[in-house]
């Protein structure tokens, strides 16, 4: 059984420390052993007794705690990742000067493992040239600094400066957590969420699309569209410009720094796309886009009678198919292929085939049924490439696909 992960989670004083909470909740109910420190000022906002009862761990808070165990420099030596919730404007620009001032800065110097800092701050502090050349700074050295999302911000104020959600928090936390036990074990690499999509607009389908039959019933399939806002979160938090496409999808909320549009059916899916992606350079078509829909809608609920009623249905347009028909010589496009195998062939030479038959530069290859890729956490596959290559996707999160499908459009973009 593998041994718990050791995190630390570093608190600073700022209104977004409550959402540490649910943070410090799902990282601990994902099995890791997490250990709080937090500021003084922190500690205005959330008491320790709160962060204690949910992590089972007493509160670091001052350097002069534990002194014989040094422990500012055992939690560092020991940590797997540091998550920082939130990373106030004052914490950064300690770190960039490489303060040592707290039981935090301190453990921070220590640690030699992964550091997911996430801002919150009001969009004046996150906007000023300092704060802009400490994220520099802090990125050079190898922090991960996540794109703060955009929203309500204290009082009446909204714009970029808000914390991204806990649920988006914490899945950043396994990404990284899950590209170091790869790197250790020989695999992958140690860093899933570099800045190379900086400068780059992109467009990401996600979830299903639901065809009307009648005022009260659709015509759909079982995407989540968890994979979609996974592939758009990643690809944002590695600096491109991103624009998500979102049909049919379960609960989920909108990734930080992306702009979200939603439709419902694959002809409005098919405009949005189309229009946003006039002045991408990648786009990915995660969407289960349904492949018919009916003939004609019903202007009343169609009733229930002796026999089922028969519902003519014609061809979706193939969007997928237009994009890559399109002239836009410098456009990278992905494709996703959802397929089950049977006699006539394996997922993956039904994978090929769909590769061939698109056109599209990549198509990532799902196995589908049985629990598998659909309303899942996790996902594999294949990742096949129109130069011919071919290479697996392991099982792991959506998120861990995601950053391994932007490696591969990062290295074929001019």
């Amino acid at each position: 059984m593998t041994p718990p992960r050791e995190i630390v989670l570093g608190v600073s004083g700022g209104i977004a420390a409550y959402k540490a909470c649910e943070v410090l909740r799902r990282l601990r109910e994902a099995g890791n052993h997490v250990q709080v420190v937090a500021t003084r000022a922190a500690l205005e906002f959330i008491g320790a007794a709160t962060f204690e009862a949910l992590s089972g761990n007493p509160v670091h808070t001052g350097v002069f705690e534990d002194v014989p165990d040094v422990a500012h420099v055992a939690l560092g030596r020991r940590a797997d990742l540091v998550v920082l919730v939130p990373a106030t404007a004052d914490l950064l620009a300690r770190m960039a000067h490489g303060r040592a001032d707290d039981m935090l800065t301190s453990t921070l110097l220590t640690a030699r493992c992964p550091v997911l800092a996430v801002p919150a701050m009001h969009t004046e502090m996150w906007e000023h040239p300092a704060t802009v050349d400490n994220v520099a700074t802090l990125r050079r050295r190898g922090t991960i600094v996540l794109e703060p999302a955009s929203g309500r911000l204290t009082g009446a104020d909204t714009g970029p400066g808000r914390l991204p959600e806990p649920a988006e928090i914490a899945e950043f936390a396994r990404l990284l957590l899950e590209w170091r036990t790869d790197d250790e074990d020989g695999g992958g690499m140690a860093f899933p969420l570099p800045r190379d999509l900086e400068g780059r607009r992109v467009v990401v389908s996600a979830g299903g699309t639901a065809e009307p039959l009648d005022p009260v019933r659709t015509l759909g399939n079982r995407s989540s569209g968890k994979q979609g806002y996974a592939l758009a979160r990643v690809a944002a938090q590695r600096g491109a410009e991103v624009t998500l496409v979102a049909g049919t999808v379960a609960d989920l909320d909108p990734p930080a720094a992306v702009a979200l549009r939603r439709v419902q059916t694959t002809l409005e899916m098919r405009e949005a796309v189309l229009d946003a992606a006039k002045a991408a350079d990648v786009v990915v078509m995660a969407a289960a886009v349904s492949d018919f829909r009916p003939a004609s809608l019903s202007v009343g609920k169609i009733k229930k009678g002796d026999e089922p009623p028969a519902i003519p249905l014609e061809f979706n347009p193939d969007i997928l198919r237009e994009l890559v028909t399109e002239d836009v010589p410098r456009r990278l496009v992905v494709g996703f292929a959802a397929e089950t195998g049977d006699e006539q062939g394996s997922v993956l030479e039904y994978g090929r085939a769909k590769l061939e038959r698109k056109g599209c530069d990549l198509l990532v290859v799902n196995a589908v049924g049985a629990g598998r890729a659909f309303e899942t956490e996790d996902n594999e596959g294949w990742l096949l490439g129109a130069d011919g290559s071919s290479s697996p996707l392991p099982m792991g999160s959506k998120a861990a696909l995601a950053a391994r499908v932007w490696d591969a459009v990062a290295e074929r973009l001019p």
